[in-house]
């Protein structure tokens, strides 16, 4: 039975409830009495025990990246799923076979085809809720806000077995934000988008009755909420050092780290090495383009705390790097063989999925497994 950190094989996921569940608390308080809906985005979860904590009520509302993920989180419960990437036809019998089992599941369109497909696979008894993605900033998919005969066409297109639900986006571009100013201003360009989108729709007849934005950077950008109806966020459950870099978050409210233990030197380089390289880690180097570049991840005690300048400076497929942060004049700390450290990961999303499993310290200080899955 485990019963410390020194029980555990590395490298595995460690996940602090405590920090876990301040930063879902801090989730709720941004929309608490504003009218707007909180819907928690399950993609970096990949948990149900995750998701019960994250979600307003055990049944949601949810967003999720994968069709995978709103099968898994239907069988536990949750039945009000936005699907947030572009539907390929093909994947629209798994949609239905969702909505058969009661899950009021919708999906994003940007595009006629991709709306003529959703109505010809649908059924009209009950036709599927479609979202279309509206392009914010350039970042990725969508319709751009103001080209009012593209989303005329979408919405005209959405006839017989699918339906018009409302407007959403990403404001991906929020990423690389910096400072209040940056992030109010990329605030108001994602919430602008869908607003403005969803009144030409509006005015042309078609019922538009959800406005949805979300990126963990918008959401405490401190912008408005006006003509909002719901706010997603994901990777704010956990955050992250790139959440750090971007300022909405510090590093005492990272919940995730990856435990490792020191199994060489290399005391001429000065360099200390662990059983946790990029296939622990995940190759993400995100901070790179930041201001403080944290290499593969911030060292920790195994109190979580972090180690004065220390930091993963490079990863192998198996072996973690560890040494002062170049540029730092600190030096090389004592580490011995079968020491014990926690990195922070750059991304939680992509450290976390290479687990099956959160090794979850409690509230208590007890241990325990919840399990998480992956796939598509």
């Amino acid at each position: 039975m485990v019963q410390t950190l020194h029980d555990l094989q590395t490298p595995c996921l460690l996940l602090d409830e405590a920090r876990m569940a301040a930063n879902i608390a801090r989730l709720h308080a941004r929309v608490a009495g504003s009218g707007v809906a909180y819907r928690a985005h399950l993609k970096t979860a990949k948990s149900p025990e995750v998701a019960h904590r994250q979600m307003t009520s055990p049944e949601g509302p949810a967003m999720v990246s994968t069709l995978r993920e709103a099968e898994e989180f239907a069988a536990a419960g949750v039945r009000d799923i936005t699907y947030g990437v572009g539907i390929a036809p093909d994947k629209l019998p798994r949609v239905l076979a969702l909505r058969r089992r009661g899950v009021d599941l919708a999906v994003l369109a940007d595009s006629v085809a991709q709306a003529q497909a959703i109505a010809a696979a649908g059924d009209p008894a009950d036709p599927i809720p479609v979202l279309i993605e509206i392009d914010c900033d350039g970042h990725r998919s969508g319709v751009t806000p103001g080209d009012a005969a593209l989303l005329l066409a979408i919405a005209g297109a959405l006839q017989g077995g699918a339906v018009l639900r409302g407007v959403l986006t990403h404001g991906g571009e929020s990423y690389g934000a910096r400072g209040p100013a940056e992030l109010k201003a990329a605030a108001e360009q994602e919430r602008r988008a869908v607003v403005d989108a969803a009144r030409i729709l509006r005015e042309a007849g078609h019922a538009c009755p959800v406005v949805s934005v979300g990126s963990t950077p918008t959401f405490f950008g401190g912008g408005s909420l006006e003509g909002l109806t719901e706010f997603r966020a994901g990777v704010s459950v956990f955050f992250d050092l790139f959440q750090a870099g971007v300022g909405v978050c510090g590093l005492g409210d990272i919940a995730l780290s990856v435990l490792t233990t020191v199994i060489g030197h290399q005391p001429v380089k000065g360099w200390t090495i662990t059983d946790a390289g990029w296939m622990a880690m995940s190759r993400d180097r995100g901070t790179a383009n930041q201001a403080v570049d944290q290499g593969y991840g911030v060292v920790c005690g195994l109190d979580g705390e972090p180690l004065d300048d220390l930091i993963v400076i490079a990863a192998n497929q198996e072996h973690g790097i560890i040494a002062p942060r170049p540029g730092s004049g600190a030096a090389a700390p004592d580490l011995p063989i079968g020491t014990r450290l926690r990195i922070l990961p750059n991304h939680a999303c992509a450290t976390a999925a290479q687990y099956d499993r959160y090794h979850v310290i409690g509230t208590d200080g007890q241990l325990s497994e919840w399990p998480r899955f992956s796939g598509w």
